[in-house]
This record gives structure tokens, C-alpha cells and sequence, in this order.
């Protein structure tokens, strides 16, 4: 296999794109009253039981147990156009159009009181995830197919009030991830054996990766009281180690179905939030999340029946990133409106597979108390970013993207 096959096979498992709201391919859809705010003050809120997505200890301000459920519909688009063709010079080639897929983020929380020091909780939810898709004639198929990442965590937790400003979280993390990725040769089967072609035709599958894993992890939170309309939340999330083991079909395999092992980091974060009523009517919220993009910086899968026990091997350019965001809340009677901004900074180098860049958070939302147990969030979001130009293999493209959010959640106090 010549050195241009393997750099190109070397795209293997880009289980990363655009399609995710966040950052490289982190899911920001934890609840809908957090994104009226645009997730500003999610770890000191604590207006519902979502908060435990974000801070554990945020369940000591519940005097009764609760339950949300939440649904977010993510709507993107995202095209990318060809600017440079070195293969052929008709840079059309190069186009995709809607290459993300529209995608339904469920979750749902519970927390329940023990007594007046002690809390309990569960939150099931996503917090990494995509679903792209290119055309299976692109040229550049080697680099682009359909790649498809579902994680799904679970995640028990407790709090405890320490004294009577300070309360502290605890939780443990259990994700689950499947993943199938394709890809297929695209222009290698055009080009000439000597340049790394393969032959056959462009919508060729060039290999799929298909598996599932779990991983494990912790989080913990603390929350101070300044008053009853004041409060600061800070929490830290573990990286989670995915090793999906899975069926592996490609040229590196000969073709054969061979059992692969790939371990992906899902990064590390940490938060720091506020929350401040500054009237009876109006309140001001703000975070700074942090997130260790740092820690993903390869992707290699492995088999003793591949070429020295490597199937293929990307290096990822990656760095930390934070994502700021301010919000405010207007209370009136039943009803509860709010707004928020958030910049999100790019977390990876722009590729055609991972076509990250900077984005802005625009939001509204609202809750409306039908009484003292119910009570129902909406919320709508769109997102911004700004045209990007990038290349790859040789290849130029340019890329814009954006993304409308709708998002609905219900609560009851029991």
C-alpha cells in the first residue's frame, strides 16, 4: 500500500463533524429552560431538575422532589463548497449541500430531597454526539462519508450542605456510544496506482466501521449561597475513555471483516457560573465552561490482523476551548421570559471531516407555572458562524454554517 493510501485511510474514524450545536462534537442540549439563557448560570440556577446535568451540588436548593423531561429538535445547515479541484480543476465536484443531519436530543432529570443536608439524583442525557452525511460519489470521499456518534449518559449523583452557604456534589458517569462510519474512494479511484489509486469507482466503499462501548467517569460540583437572590456555581466533569471494539471492513483488512479496538476521549470540563437577581423582577446569569479538546489528539484503531497491528492512524489537531455566555431572566406573574448570548471559540483545526470554527449563541425563551407542581419551558435558539475557508489533500473548500434549536421541557413538583 503506497504512502498516499495510507495517509488517506488514515481519516478513519472521524466520529466528529459540524452537525453537534457546540464545539467540536459536544451536545449543549440539556434542558430548555437553560437554553433561553443560552446555558448562562446552568451550574448555579437550579430553577429545575436539570441543573444536575451541570452541578450535583445545585440539589441542595430543592425542597421537594422533581422530575424533568426535555426534548430539543437541532435543525443545521451546513454546505461546503469546492474552491480548488487539483485532480480535475472543477472545484463543483467538491460540493455537499446539507451535510448535517437534523437530530432529537432527549433527556431527562429527578432529584429527590433525603433530608434537610442530603440530596439524591439521577440525569440521563448526551453530552457528545453527530450524524453527518456527504454524498457517496463525493470526490473527496476518502475524507468524507457518513459518520454517526450517539453517546448516552447516566449519571446518579448526591449533594450535601455543608454548612449553610456551602453545598458540595457528587457523581459517577456511565456512557454508552455507538458509532458507524463510512467511507469511500472517491477521486483514488481515478487516480493512477502510481499516485495511491485504487481503482473501481468513486462511490466504492473504501471501509465501515461499525461498534458500541462503555465508559466511565466522575463529576463533582459545589455551590455558595451569598443570599437567598445571590449564588456561584462551580463544576468539574471527567474525560470519559470510549474504547469501542467493532467490526472493521476496509482495504487495510483486505477487504475482510475483522474485529478492531479505537479509544476516543470524551473531553474533560469545567464550569464556572453565576446567578443574581438584581430586582424582584430581573435576574442576570453568566458562565465560563471549559472544555479539554487538548486530550483528543489521535485516532487509531488496532488489530493484530492489519499491517503491523494498525488499521489506520489521524493525528487531530485539537485545543482547549471555552465557551462564554451572559443571559438574563424577567419574572412576571405566572411567567418566567429570558434571553442569553454565547460565543462558543473553535475548538479544532478545520477539516472537511471535522468543519469547526467559531460559533454565536442567540436565544429566547420562556416558563410558564400552570401551579405550584407544573410548570412547562420553551425555548428557541439559532446559531451563527462565519464563512471558513480550509484545505485538505490538496483540495480547497469554503464552509458556512448555521443551526436553529427548538426546545421543550416539562416539570413537576411532587
Amino acid at each position: 500500500m503506497s504512502k498516499f493510501q495510507k495517509t488517506t485511510l488514515a481519516t478513519a474514524l472521524l466520529l466528529v463533524t459540524a452537525q453537534s450545536s457546540a464545539a467540536g462534537f459536544q451536545v449543549s442540549e440539556h434542558s430548555a429552560s437553560g437554553l433561553g439563557r443560552a446555558f448562562a448560570g446552568e451550574a448555579a440556577v437550579a430553577d429545575n431538575a436539570a441543573v444536575i446535568a451541570r452541578n450535583p451540588a445545585a440539589m441542595s436548593l430543592f425542597d421537594k422532589a422533581e422530575i424533568s423531561i426535555v426534548g430539543s429538535y437541532i435543525v443545521p445547515s451546513a454546505d461546503i463548497e469546492g474552491v480548488n479541484d487539483p485532480i480535475l480543476n472543477n472545484p463543483s465536484r467538491l460540493d455537499s449541500n446539507d451535510v448535517i443531519n437534523d437530530a432529537f436530543v432527549p433527556a431527562m432529570y429527578y432529584v429527590q430531597p433525603i433530608n434537610e443536608k442530603v440530596a439524591v439524583g439521577l440525569a440521563m442525557f448526551s453530552g457528545y454526539g453527530m450524524v453527518s452525511e456527504h454524498e457517496d460519489d463525493h470526490a473527496v470521499g476518502f475524507a468524507a462519508g457518513t459518520t454517526d456518534l450517539l453517546t448516552f449518559n447516566i449519571n446518579p449523583s448526591m449533594s450535601f450542605k455543608a454548612t449553610d452557604d456551602l453545598s458540595l456534589g457528587l457523581g459517577v458517569n456511565a456512557v454508552y456510544a455507538t458509532a458507524t462510519l463510512k467511507r469511500n474512494k472517491g477521486d483514488l479511484a481515478i487516480l493512477p496506482p502510481a499516485k495511491g489509486g485504487l481503482g473501481g469507482s468513486a462511490n466504492e466503499q473504501l471501509f465501515l466501521l461499525e461498534g458500541d462501548a462503555w465508559g466511565y467517569g466522575w463529576n463533582v460540583g459545589a455551590l455558595y449561597e451569598f443570599s437567598e437572590k445571590n449564588r456561584i456555581g462551580v463544576a468539574y466533569r471527567s474525560q470519559v475513555d470510549i474504547e469501542f471494539e467493532g467490526d472493521f471492513t476496509g482495504a487495510t483488512s483486505g477487504g475482510n471483516k475483522i474485529q478492531t479496538t479505537l479509544e476516543i476521549p470524551l473531553p474533560a470540563t469545567a464550569e464556572i457560573s453565576g446567578y443574581h437577581k438584581v430586582t424582584p423582577k430581573i435576574a442576570v446569569t453568566y458562565s465560563a465552561l471549559w472544555t479539554q479538546w487538548s486530550k483528543f489528539s489521535e485516532l487509531e484503531a488496532l488489530s493484530n490482523q492489519c499491517a503491523a497491528g494498525e488499521c489506520f492512524k489521524k493525528e487531530e489537531s485539537y485545543d482547549d476551548n471555552i465557551r462564554y455566555a451572559i443571559g438574563t431572566e424577567f419574572y412576571t406573574g405566572n411567567t418566567t421570559l429570558r434571553a442569553g448570548f454565547a460565543f462558543d471559540e473553535q475548538a479544532g483545526e478545520t477539516t472537511l471531516s471535522i468543519p469547526d470554527t467559531d460559533r454565536y449563541w442567540y436565544t429566547l425563551g420562556a416558563t410558564y407555572n400552570l401551579d405550584e407542581a407544573f410548570s412547562f419551558d420553551f425555548a428557541l435558539a439559532y446559531i451563527y458562524t462565519k464563512e471558513i475557508e480550509f484545505s485538505e489533500y490538496g483540495y480547497t473548500f469554503k464552509g458556512q454554517g448555521d443551526a436553529i434549536i427548538a426546545s421543550a421541557q416539562a416539570n413537576y413538583r411532587f
